[in-house]
């Protein structure tokens, strides 16, 4: 399994495209972004590998889209602290809520990051794009 959006997700962004006639319905916007910790592959519902370390999902909002192309991270997490296993963070997922929720993705992180007791880690960017798009 790669990482990348939940099935969920993408299903009700392409509903959008259908007409109301034939069954498309609106797509609610998300009311709230957090990101959760890995130390693999999150698989398919996204709750494969959390990290020990911390299990917090911490809060973050994207800014606006530039050009329709890319949303980037507007104001990041706070950090997360270890609290007491030595571990490796691989991948990070996307979720609608602090707990429960909906799984929105899930992205391998650009290196691996060794994570050992009381060590804090911040997200410092993380980008989402839709491409291509039309000249």
């Amino acid at each position: 399994m790669t990482a990348g959006l939940a099935p969920g997700l993408v299903s009700g962004w392409l509903n959008t495209l259908r007409t109301t006639g034939n069954g498309g319905a609106a797509y609610s916007a998300v009311a709230g972004t957090f990101v959760q910790l890995h130390t693999g592959d999150p698989g398919a519902a996204g709750t494969s590998s959390v990290s020990v370390g911390s299990t917090t999902r911490n809060s973050f909002v994207f800014s606006s889209s530039s050009s329709g192309s890319a949303l980037s991270l507007g104001t990041p997490p706070s950090a997360w602290t270890n609290g007491g296993t030595s571990e490796t963070l691989t991948h990070i997922s996307v979720w609608t809520a602090a707990s429960s929720g909906t799984f929105l993705g899930s992205v391998a992180l650009t290196t691996s990051k060794p994570w050992a007791s009381t060590d804090q880690f911040t997200l410092s960017t993380l980008t989402a794009a839709l491409t291509p798009q039309a000249a």
